[in-house]
């Protein structure tokens, strides 16, 4: 298990305020961060930019020292051992950094394991066992200059799994991928997870794949864990608000009427969106006024194709739980 109790990290700067004239401060880039991952989990981390993922990764991956704080992986302190920890851990970045575009595939996995001080014999067989994993055994002794993003994102996943490592750090693994090859790639992810017992840190931009992938999510905001729970939990967090949306077959005017005149006896914050060509309606209120509908449906005898309560999104409720600190 990997926990973090209390990660903090400061930089001191020095700007300058006048001629010859600096000043010094202090800039909390992590305040109090806590949080733990478990073999077999995907978690994520999300927050707005600025709010301290990258930091807390760098610390995670004991790439950053942390100013205050504890890391544990596996019963190893990773802040007076971080070299047993590296053993454990590895990273896979979106984009196309991490990996030496002059060299091969192959040669870009025997350069990180021998980093990884990986035994020879190992290594070799590993390094086949990745290229065939990834889609790339036919593509081994090509360039990477010449390769694709998906093939060289493909390459990043290798490269990360070189060490055979127990955590995994994802920052932004799909980045600037299509959506043929990002699904292929969040297919692995949770592949790794769930055959492999691999121990993942995702984060992402993309709510969709933070949603489809994790378990678990912890929402950053200036350094701190302000929410955290399943994308379902939090997405309700950051809505106060119900929305309903129904779709008729026929336009009926005395239905319509009839809803204006019992939500505004009812509701004292409510809106009613409505497209009379496509004959639907968008209705949000403070509290759940399903039954009112359904009843006045059936009052009126109307026919309606759909008529469902909308899910809250995730997307916003982070946008929403940010704006709050």
């Amino acid at each position: 298990m990997l926990k973090a109790e209390n990660l903090k990290k400061t930089y001191i700067t020095k700007d300058w305020t006048g001629f010859l004239k600096r000043e010094t401060r202090k800039v909390h880039a992590v305040k109090d961060l806590s949080l733990e991952l478990h073999p077999g989990q995907i978690i994520g981390l999300l927050g707005i930019n600025g709010a301290g993922k990258t930091t807390t990764i760098k610390m995670l991956s004991t790439l950053l020292l942390p100013t205050s704080g504890s890391l544990q992986v596996d019963g190893i302190d990773g802040v007076k051992n971080p070299m047993a920890v590296k053993k454990r851990i590895n990273m896979i970045t979106g984009g196309e950094r991490m990996i030496y575009w002059r060299l091969t595939a192959r040669e870009n996995l025997r350069y990180y394991g021998h980093l990884y001080d990986v035994d020879r014999k190992i290594l070799d067989r590993r390094i086949d066992e990745l290229l065939d994993r990834v889609g790339l055994e036919e593509k081994k002794d090509i360039p990477v200059e010449r390769f694709s993003k998906g093939m060289k994102q493909r390459l990043q996943i290798a490269r990360g799994l070189i060490n055979d490592p127990s955590y995994i750090f994802m920052d932004e693994p799909t980045l600037g991928l299509d959506a043929a090859i990002s699904r292929e790639l969040r297919d692995y992810v949770r592949a790794l997870s769930q055959e492999r017992e691999k121990a993942i840190l995702l984060t992402s931009h993309y709510i969709q794949e933070v949603e489809e992938l994790c378990e678990y999510v912890y929402v950053v905001n200036d350094g701190l864990v302000i929410a955290q729970g399943t994308p379902k939990e939090l997405a309700f967090l950051g809505t106060e608000e119900k929305t309903t949306c129904l779709e008729l077959h026929d336009a009926n005017p005395q239905f319509h009427t009839a809803l204006e005149e019992r939500f505004r006896r009812l509701e004292k914050r409510w809106a009613l969106e409505q497209d009379p060509l496509k004959r639907t309606y968008r209705i949000t209120s403070a509290h759940d006024l399903n039954r009112e509908i359904a009843g006045l449906l059936m009052e009126h005898q109307v026919s309606f194709k759909s008529f469902y309560q909308e899910e809250p999104s995730l997307e916003n409720a982070i946008i929403k739980l940010a704006g709050r600190c």
